[in-house]
């Protein structure tokens, strides 16, 4: 019966240390992940980068529209009739 409990010691510390390994492998790779996309800007960038096209209000403008005419059926109908499904 210690045979049994002996050879299992050995299988249960690799798991441990295969684990341990993936563990700081996965680590060190989100460490290089965050740490590649930090930057210094440039002061003759920094007005390229606060340019009004560069908020989220541009964005979700076009996709408001696109939005409220599914939902009504029909573009511009925010008064009409319908479900969004094509049906009246």
């Amino acid at each position: 019966m210690t045979e049994g409990v002996q050879s299992r010691v050995p299988r249960e510390v690799a798991i441990v240390v295969r684990m341990r390994t993936a563990a700081a492998g996965l680590v060190i790779f989100a460490l290089c992940i965050v740490l590649s996309a930090c930057t210094k800007v440039a002061p003759y960038q920094r007005g390229i980068l606060a340019h009004p096209t560069m908020t989220t209000d541009e964005m979700s403008m076009g996709l408001d529209s696109h939005v409220r005419a599914v939902s009504e059926g029909a573009s511009g109908g925010l008064g009409g009739a319908g479900g969004g499904c094509g049906c009246n």
